[in-house]
């Protein structure tokens, strides 16, 4: 298994994603709730461990 290149940038709310090929996709977080463009998925951080996500496939 290889080592892979990973990097986050966080200008705000908004998380930009790079891997070694470059830009590889971006977020948005506000309080509890994110969102991420490549998976497009939504999610809500809950007490504890625990998260719930919906997906835009799923929905």
């Amino acid at each position: 298994m290889g080592l892979m290149f990973r990097k986050r940038k966080t200008i705000g709310p908004i998380i930009l994603n790079f891997t070694e090929n470059g830009f590889s996709s971006w977020s948005i977080r506000i309080g509890r709730w994110s969102w991420n463009s490549r998976a497009r998925a939504h999610r809500v951080d809950l007490p504890g461990p625990l998260s719930w996500k919906q997906d835009k496939s799923r929905a």
